[in-house]
């Protein structure tokens, strides 16, 4: 709004006097932004109900149609403790046994107190048992557990830390206590089959076991021991045939990418070649590499001339031996490129060594290769022989670590065995989870209690809603209120601005015809009840009803009560037929409610489907209409406020002229004033 000054000369206060002759068209301004406040405040409350009317509909209602949804089951379990129990829905009704034998356990070591200040940071050849011997480099482990094994063999950089995450890569659960100095290793999983074993691969791998407080010999160790030390031929060549394969197949990779490498190197070192003869006449730069040592007597013979010369010395000598040390760099670097290409050649020819390759390119492995690998099994297979022959002859014995073995979970239903890794168990749709031994009876029932409370909570939202629909229905009244504009609110305090605005609020849907449409076509299909087995039925027959016009609340008399409900004292005192109607014949009133919340999902989707211009899919109330109106007002208001703006402009320049014409007629008084004084 531009700043103005009026009323110099005059003395008049024009501001208001302007105020005063545009009032009425500021009025009408007002007016149609009162209209647009109160649609804006009216959208606001539909939207609020809406989402309140979609939740019963979408949720509450679409999960209460069908009647899969009211045939819950619930198993009583006479001791608690022994079991919890989840029933499915395809449970069988029955009484039975639970016995349970043994739960769940899962492998678990803690190893033995390492000697020395050991830290995750300590190298594993720097530790030492108590007789001075060290952690060899090379000592090889084994680690077995959920049917994988892993070797882990000790480097000369490998610390504790990173022997703990070798044991995770592996599949075990680890963590070092630097305060106790001990390792701690579990399985990820309950039940034997998780279990875990870690044994020595040689004798090394022995040592290293004892110095870091895990060698253990358990059943499962000892196990783990013979199956190595009692490898017949064929066992052998089966476990080395597979070791060869996964070596081979390592071995192709790796001669597939230094093949590649070696053609680009090749690639590169030929455009050198190139670009080397198109830059010095056609040089040819492996004769360059030969004279190499003539052109770095050229260089020293230059920059020896330049040396010498000092600050005289010649710019053509100068950029002679840049070009030349340019030279220079060149066929170093081709030099460096053929060396590079010489290492990748003799790669492949160490690769290819362990290899057999026909004419076709077929690749078998080579005898060199076989016999590595028998070699190695042959010592693992006479390191397991030794160490079984030891402990045999009790001539060696553990770390002192202690393991729980990782044992499954016996339970008998009815007398019939399950075993599983875990204490959970999935029987005949019941899910048992075993807390602890001993024995219990199952009970599975129809849960009553589940339908009645379906039932409960869905009559309680539909009451808090329709009353809710009532009341904005039946509003007082809000003749005489409008909204507030700024000027107008400038006079009264915010607690009276609030109590004002609320009363228009709580009006503004007051005989809104469509929450009178969604309201009576929701009362409508609670009246008509709903066709069971061919026979007509209502709420009424499971004592549900109305209170009655007199005995209800206000805005309350199309709320429904549950006879007999404990948490409604209007009618506590009544006996409740529903609860005896669910435990005499549940499918009846699970037949019933079923297709009542159909019929009443069906009006709702009805009532709620979008109408070209007018609604959204999933509004009950004219959404697009009422923001079509709204954006009409604003163009209206936008229109009168143009209007508004002109006519202030034009009493402000007609103002503005009659202060021109007082100032130029009060200047010629002036003057007329100065020439009779002066004669």
């Amino acid at each position: 709004m531009p700043i103005r000054i009026t009323g110099m000369n005059s003395g008049l206060d024009t501001e208001s006097i302007i105020s005063e002759l545009v009032k009425a068209q500021r009025t009408k301004v007002d007016s149609v932004k009162k209209k647009q406040t109160t649609l804006q405040w009216k959208q606001e409350a539909w939207k609020e109900l809406n989402s309140k009317i979609y939740k019963l509909f979408q949720t509450t209602l679409g999960n209460m149609r069908m009647a899969s949804d009211y045939s819950k089951k619930v198993t009583d379990v006479t001791n608690p403790a022994i079991a919890d129990v989840i029933s499915g829905d395809n449970a069988m009704n029955a009484n039975q046994n639970l016995k349970v034998e043994s739960l769940a356990t899962t492998g678990y070591m803690t190893g033995a107190a390492m000697e020395g200040a050991v830290t995750n940071g300590t190298k594993l050849t720097d530790i030492k048992m108590a007789d001075g011997t060290s952690i060899a480099e090379g000592s090889t482990i084994r680690v077995t557990t959920g049917g994988k094994t892993t070797e882990i063999s000790v480097t000369s950089d490998m610390t504790v830390g990173s022997f703990v995450q070798n044991l995770k890569n592996a599949g075990l659960e680890a963590n070092f206590d630097e305060k106790n100095k001990r390792l701690h290793i579990a399985s990820p999983k309950s039940g034997e089959k998780n279990d875990f074993t870690i044994t020595a691969v040689n004798a090394d791998g022995t040592n290293a076991l004892k110095a870091l407080g895990i060698l253990h010999y358990d059943a499962a160790a000892q196990k783990e021991y013979e199956k190595y030390a009692n490898m017949d031929a064929n066992a052998r060549k089966e476990a080395v045939d597979a070791d060869v394969a996964v070596r081979l197949k390592s071995l192709i990779g790796q001669r597939d990418s230094l093949l590649k490498t070696k053609e680009e190197q090749e690639k590169a070192i030929d455009d050198s070649k190139k670009a080397f003869a198109e830059k010095y006449n056609n040089e040819d730069i492996d004769t360059a590499v030969a004279n190499k040592a003539i052109l770095q007597s050229d260089i020293d013979q230059l920059k020896a001339t330049i040396e010498s010369a000092g600050d005289s010395a010649s710019q053509s000598d100068k950029d002679r031996l840049s070009e030349l040390q340019e030279k220079m760099t060149v066929i170093e670097s081709y030099e460096k490129a053929n060396e590079a290409l010489t290492q990748t050649t003799n790669s492949i020819s160490n690769v290819e060594s362990n290899m057999v390759i026909d004419g076709d390119g077929n690749i078998t492995a080579s005898s060199t290769l076989v016999n590595a690998v028998d070699s190695v099994w042959g010592d693992k297979i006479q390191a397991a022989k030794d160490i079984v022959d030891d402990v045999k002859n009790g001539t060696l014995s553990g770390s002192g670590a202690e393991k729980t073995v990782g044992t499954d979970a016996v339970i008998y239903l009815n007398g019939v065995q399950y075993k599983g890794e875990s204490n959970s168990f999935e029987v005949n749709g019941l899910t048992i989870t075993a807390r602890q031994t001993g024995e219990t009876t199952l009970t599975t029932r129809q849960d009553t209690d589940g339908i009645y409370n379906i039932v409960k909570n869905f009559l309680k939202e539909y009451n808090s809603l329709i009353n809710e629909m009532d009341k904005l229905y039946n509003a007082e009244a809000a003749k005489g209120y409008e909204p507030l504009t700024e000027d107008e609110k400038s006079e009264l305090s915010d607690k009276e601005v609030e109590k004002w605005e609320a009363k228009i609020k709580d009006a503004v849907l007051r005989r809104d015809s469509n929450l009178s449409t969604v309201s009576s076509a929701m009362k409508n299909i609670m009246l008509q009840g709903a066709m069971v087995n061919g026979k007509q039925m209502y709420l009424s027959d499971f004592g549900i009803e109305t209170l009655g016009y007199f005995s209800s609340g206000e805005n309350e008399k199309n709320a429904y009560h549950i006879n007999g409900d404990e948490d409604d004292s209007a009618v506590s005192s009544k006996a409740n037929d529903l609860k005896a109607a669910i435990s005499s014949d549940p499918d009846t009133v699970i037949a019933f409610f079923s297709q009542l919340s159909q019929n009443l999902y069906a009006e709702l989707d009805k009532q709620s489907r979008s109408v070209e211009g007018i609604r959204t899919f999933g509004k009950f109330y004219d959404d697009k209409k009422m923001q079509e109106d709204y954006n009409d007002y604003a163009d209206k208001i936008k229109k009168q406020e143009q209007k508004l703006t002109a006519m202030e402009d034009r009493w402000y320049n007609k103002f503005t002229a009659m202060e021109t014409a007082l100032a130029k007629l009060q200047s010629n008084q002036s003057a007329i004033s100065s020439l009779l004084g002066g004669m």
